[in-house]
């Protein structure tokens, strides 16, 4: 009986961490000024960064060459990538 909790208690936490370290993507709008320039793009994010508010910080912070954050349109997982890899081009997973 107590092997059983044991091994019921170890499954638990082992699924409760595989949720944890789930990979998160979003996919956000970005510009640059001078001449105005506009791309779509998806990155990929840290489990910590998994929701559209604390995603915001972290694209900023990753956007190189003059690019600004405009939206951060919404978080998922990887069952969303293929949808949006066409639509991303060259901004997919560029960051």
């Amino acid at each position: 009986m107590k092997h059983a909790l044991l091994t019921l208690a170890l499954l638990g936490f082992a699924s409760v961490a595989t949720a944890a370290n789930a990979t998160c993507y979003a996919d956000y709008k970005a510009k640059m000024d001078n001449p105005l320039r506009l791309h779509y793009g998806v990155i990929e994010l840290p489990a910590s960064a998994c929701s559209v508010g604390a995603a915001a910080p972290v694209i900023s912070s990753r956007l190189t060459g003059g690019w600004q954050l405009l939206e951060v349109m919404s978080v998922f997982d990887e069952s969303g990538l293929d949808s949006r890899e066409a639509r991303a081009g060259q901004y997919y997973l560029s960051f």
